[in-house]
């Protein structure tokens, strides 16, 4: 997820498909594997095809959808072998990282991680998906940045930017939400100790319950075409 950096009329349009298209994508809402069609967005989302050309490049980009030449847009989509994979490198990198984080960790940092831990909590109450993810994101890239490697950071980082859609989807969930909740201040209180192996596992077991819902739904049939649905925004 990113930030807005530039304002004007134009901007703020190509944001918004862009939010929407992106949010529906790592939300759950639109499946992996799904042709995403430019006449079905632009009614979807009530707008331009210049905007939904714009938002799918930098999609591609993002590595959310695949573009090839004859067939057009595809939400990419990982296989459960895929995504063992993916999460056996998440869980190598998420263990040194923690591993490497001073204990008892400092101060600052646990009222750095309590703040957000409030905020999370607040949010959950009435939760906005999208918020949700970006407060758990901004927990766990606070912690990892303890670690003093700002390389071993930026390819976790890059990890959990290739799997949002395995888990942000979690967060819809409310037992997936009330379990990450609980676990992010067992994290806190282990901070505040000296077993960095506990604190290690649990961030791997914290990992476990999005890829394993995920592997759960994948089957190996083709998914349909995506299917015009309720207007979202307003044309451009």
């Amino acid at each position: 997820m990113r930030a807005r950096t530039v304002s004007s009329p134009e901007a703020d349009a190509e944001q918004a498909v862009l939010r929407q298209l992106e949010d529906d994508i790592i939300f759950g809402r639109i499946a992996p594997g799904t042709r995403l069609v430019e006449d079905v967005m632009i009614e979807r989302y009530a707008t331009s095809r210049h905007y939904v050309r714009r938002a799918l490049a930098v999609l591609e980009r993002d590595g959310l959808v695949h573009l090839a030449r004859n067939v057009g847009a595809t939400v990419c989509s990982f296989s459960a072998e895929e995504v063992r994979q993916i999460y056996e490198v998440r869980e190598m990198l998420t263990r040194q990282i923690i591993l490497m984080i001073p204990l008892p960790a400092p101060a600052s940092l646990v009222a750095q991680l309590t703040a957000i831990q409030a905020d999370y909590r607040r949010e959950a109450a009435a939760p906005n998906l999208r918020r949700l993810h970006e407060i758990n994101d901004a927990f766990h890239l606070a912690m990892f940045e303890a670690c003093g490697n700002p390389y071993l950071v930026r390819t976790a980082k890059d990890y959990m930017r290739l799997t949002l859609p395995v888990r942000a989807s979690n967060l819809a969930d409310p037992e997936g939400l009330r379990r990450s909740l609980s676990e992010h201040d067992i994290m806190l209180d282990l901070l505040q100790g000296t077993d960095g192996w506990a604190l290690a596992q649990l961030n791997i077991d914290h990992m476990q319950g999005s890829k394993n819902d995920y592997i759960a739904r994948t089957k190996p049939s083709v998914t349909p075409l995506a299917a015009p649905m309720k207007r979202t925004g307003n044309r451009s």
